[in-house]
């Protein structure tokens, strides 16, 4: 494990729980395969190196989250590994410890070389997660192997031991990844769980799969099993790739476009960033699930693009001063240029809606709700951090609670605007 990936001044208390964590364990294995020596070490090193081509190969995936599904596969086949060609294995659990940290460290190391260090709180995870399973699993092995007639007899007995604890691992994984989210991100840890859900279902199915079709083909392939197992995983981690590219081209292009009304003039200058990051922080706070999230980033930086059509800007930009035909006629004008994107249909409109009023019994959607709250704000307040100018915008957002404005998205926005920076912050 590499201790040096990451300034410790971004990461948070749980974070540096889960490195510490993570730390010890790694100490415990090497110290102990240091002392009682390599066992098997052809089928370690094989592994070992599987290990670390996966980290290698490792991704970012939608909400910044770093996996590295070749790697853990790897890991997985290792700790769930029985035997080789019939030869049962000998490892230990803190073998197995010293094994993963080590492929770990080696494929980090061309990524530090370049200046591309890994999360660390991501790689703690994942080597602690290894970690318990092995802990769980590595004991039962030699009575596993015995159920099955020494590898010649049948092996169900042993496959539902492998998916119960499997299944608790990544029960496991998923609420640690949900807690550090909800921190990081200051989200409902509900909502945390459901993300982390939504996203890890996938990928840990298919890391799921290959391992212990890689534990279970080394009985009879040898070591060849590794290629044979890994290539499925291989295809399944280049289909996310492309998914991950897709989603960041949208955004960057997303970004550019709202960049437009500022360079031309029509708002003030990081207003479309303003309002995307608060509109972010009221969804959240509001419970929006991550696919939702994405529309409202989207929306909200795309908000203004409307303005385009004016002849005559408006003065700093501020649609919460005109009148709201006006403001109306510039979100439908906004949805109809994003609209002929022919991808973003949802998020036209989201922006579509920003202009309708809170009254009658055709509600605009959630996000439609949040981003004209959030752009009024801005309007009112801009870059400034005066606690007072702020009271007062959200004070004439109340008064209009209930006709303009969704009463709960403001509510929200207050909570958001008033709460303080974290403290827990090295």
């Amino acid at each position: 494990m590499t201790t040096t990936a990451r300034p410790l001044q971004g990461l948070d208390s749980g974070q540096l729980l889960l490195i510490c964590a993570a730390g010890m364990v790694t100490v415990a294995g090497v110290a102990h395969t240091a002392a009682v020596g390599l066992l098997d070490p052809e089928i370690a090193v094989a592994f070992g190196m599987l290990v670390a081509a996966g980290e290698l190969a490792r991704l970012t995936m939608p909400g910044n989250r770093e996996v590295a599904p070749i790697g853990a596969a790897a890991a997985l086949g290792y700790t769930l590994l029985l035997d080789v060609g019939g030869v049962p294995t000998r490892h230990s659990a803190l073998q197995v410890v010293a094994v993963i940290a080590a492929g770990m460290t080696l494929g980090a190391l061309p990524h530090l070389a370049v200046g591309r260090p890994p999360q660390l709180d991501a790689i703690a995870r994942r080597l602690l997660s290894g970690a318990l399973l092995a802990f769980a699993y590595r004991p039962l092995a030699s009575t596993l192997y015995a159920t099955t007639d020494h590898g010649t007899g049948t092996w169900w007995v042993v496959l539902g031991v492998m998916a119960v604890l499997i299944a608790a691992m990544l029960t496991a994984d998923v609420l640690i990844a949900a807690v550090l989210r909800a921190e990081q991100v200051r989200t409902a840890f509900h909502v945390a769980i459901r993300d982390e859900l939504r996203m890890a279902a996938p990928l840990g199915a298919a890391v799921a799969a290959s391992g212990t079709l890689l534990a279970l083909a080394s009985h009879s392939m040898n070591l060849a099993a590794l290629v044979v197992f890994a290539a499925p995983l291989l295809v399944t981690q280049v289909a996310f790739r492309k998914y991950a590219g897709i989603r960041a081209t949208y955004l960057q292009t997303v970004r550019a476009l709202a960049r437009v009304t500022e360079v031309g003039g029509y708002v003030e200058p990081g207003h479309s960033r303003r309002v995307s990051r608060l509109s972010l922080a009221i969804g959240r706070e509001l419970g929006m699930a991550e696919p939702e999230l994405l529309e409202l980033e989207y929306a909200a930086l795309m908000h203004d693009i409307g303005q385009l059509s004016l002849r005559d800007p408006i003065p700093g930009g501020a649609t919460v001063l005109t009148d709201p035909e006006q403001a109306r006629s510039i979100a439908e004008l906004g949805a109809e240029v994003i609209k002929k994107t022919g991808v973003l249909d949802r998020v036209a409109e989201i922006v579509r809606r920003q202009g309708d009023s809170f009254t009658g019994p055709d509600l605009p959607p959630l996000a439609s709700r949040i981003i004209k709250a959030a752009n009024a704000y801005d309007d009112l307040v801009g870059g400034s951090t005066d606690r007072d100018r702020a009271a007062a915008a959200l004070e004439r957002l109340r008064v209009d609670c209930g006709d303009e404005y969704d009463p709960a998205v403001v509510e929200s926005m207050a909570r958001v605007v008033d709460r303080p920076a974290p403290v827990h912050r090295l």
